[in-house]
């Protein structure tokens, strides 16, 4: 049989146009709208630009110059002096041109000004079909007019033909009304889509605030049906979710006083015993025991209570680890820490004193030395390690170490660990195990800024 690891194929890189696409969901419910509404608006243009305005600049064009045709053949049927001056006249009359000849002139280049669209070469191609002459069009010079200078057999002819001969104004107020209808129909889209997405925004951060362990309280339902349902399913969630947290430790405390009654009594009954040399170490022990069992069931409330009855409030971070590292000094712990910069974040500090207390008790218990530390990670999180120079941890037994009354040799309830992840999942953060530079082990606790 082939012992060797199975090999998975690696998971698809994400295509160009995934990486394109806007990841938000205002975005890409505005570019639902907008691509089908470009497309429609793009084909109603190109069908208008391919049948209509086509037709209109051919036959604005081919009037154009039939005209300048028909003018030079009258000028070459009589080229006497008056003859061409009637010319002239009528064709201004009659073809509303800027008209007139330089004799004997010359044109020393034929490269036409042009501009975009359709007219200009569809003028130039009638040009060449009704004049069939050397020709050059300046459609650049003039904003109002067109100038088409002819070399014929007398010299130069110039004709300036008015611009709303050879296009129509409809083409401004057709792109005009394509481009202003698609702008208000993104605008509306855009505030309506706006309004929806809102309502699904404030539930995302309710959601994030309450998995946190900030109550937000009850949110108003709005927007769309489905998003009103989903706020009223969440604050039915909100409510059946704290109804058990308080139910579970309402029960967790009577049992706790239940236990510690008979406990109690115990260690009266103890203490009432006549003191001899004989019992003195059974006497002991038993307090011991008693003790022990004490701190048990604390460990236990605790760990089941998950410190859920406290809120969440601004804590700078750094002088409440100052003053962890203080307490843990006053107990006989050689702890070193040096605190950083103030850092604020929304957190129970009770809840996060527990958990960064488990984590250096830990380390007490098996190493000499213990070192606490405080840094960002980033933009997005702080990072509270706790490093040990004791024998650390194997990497397959750290993951083993979380689950509840699991615990090593040192002895212990073996819940500091488990509590101390329970806090961290409960502020959105996490606990991990890894080998320290110390020597020792590293648990470090990650909370999102």
């Amino acid at each position: 049989m082939d012992a060797s690891p199975r090999r998975f194929p690696a998971p698809p890189r994400p295509s160009w146009l995934k990486r394109v696409l806007p990841r938000s969901l205002l975005g890409r419910s505005l570019l639902i709208i907008l691509v089908p509404l470009l497309l429609v608006q793009a084909v109603a243009l190109q069908i208008f630009y391919g049948s209509h305005l086509d037709v209109i600049s051919r036959r604005f064009a081919a009037a154009v110059a039939g005209e300048i045709g028909f003018t030079l053949d009258l000028l070459r049927r009589d080229p006497s002096p008056d003859d061409v001056q009637w010319v002239l006249d009528e064709a201004r009359r009659q073809f509303e041109f800027a008209i007139r000849i330089r004799p004997g002139a010359h044109l020393t280049s034929l490269k036409s000004r042009t501009i975009p669209g359709p007219m200009d070469d569809d003028l130039a191609e009638m040009l060449r079909s009704k004049v069939g002459l050397p020709f050059r069009m300046d459609w650049t010079s003039d904003p109002q007019s067109v100038l088409v200078e002819v070399q014929f057999w007398g010299g130069v002819l110039e004709v300036e033909a008015p611009r709303k001969r050879l296009y129509t104004s409809t083409v401004y107020l057709f792109v005009i009304w394509l481009v202003g209808s698609a702008a208000l129909l993104f605008v509306i889209a855009a505030l309506f889509m706006r309004n929806q997405v809102r309502a699904i925004r404030r539930l995302a951060r309710a959601a994030d605030a309450f998995g946190r362990g900030r109550d937000p309280g009850p949110i108003k339902p709005e927007g769309a049906i489905e998003v009103r349902q989903a706020a009223t399913a969440f604050n039915r969630m909100r409510e059946r979710l704290q109804r058990f947290v308080a139910q579970r430790t309402e029960l967790l405390a009577g049992v706790s006083h239940d236990l510690r009654t008979p406990l109690t009594r115990l260690r009266l009954a103890i203490a009432m015993l006549p003191q001899n040399e004989a019992i003195g170490a059974e006497i002991a022990g038993m307090t011991s025991d008693i003790e022990e069992m004490e701190r048990m069931i604390g460990s236990y409330l605790a760990f089941a209570r998950g410190e859920g009855t406290e809120q969440a409030v601004p804590t700078d971070l750094s002088a409440l680890l100052e003053d962890i590292a203080v307490a843990a000094r006053r107990s006989g712990a050689d702890l070193r820490f040096i605190p950083p910069p103030p850092i604020v974040l929304e957190i129970r500090p009770d809840a996060i004193r527990r958990a960064v207390t488990n984590l250096i008790d830990n380390a007490r218990r098996w190493a000499p030395h213990v070192w606490l530390d405080l840094r960002r990670d980033g933009r997005e999180n702080v990072v509270i390690t706790v490093d040990d120079d004791g024998p650390g941890i194997p990497p397959d037994q750290r993951e083993r170490m979380f689950r509840p009354f699991a615990h090593g040799e040192g002895g212990g309830t073996g819940l500091g660990l488990t509590i101390a992840r329970d806090i961290a999942r409960a502020h959105g953060g996490e606990v991990t195990l890894s080998a320290s530079p110390r020597g020792g082990l590293r648990a470090a606790i990650t909370l999102p800024l």
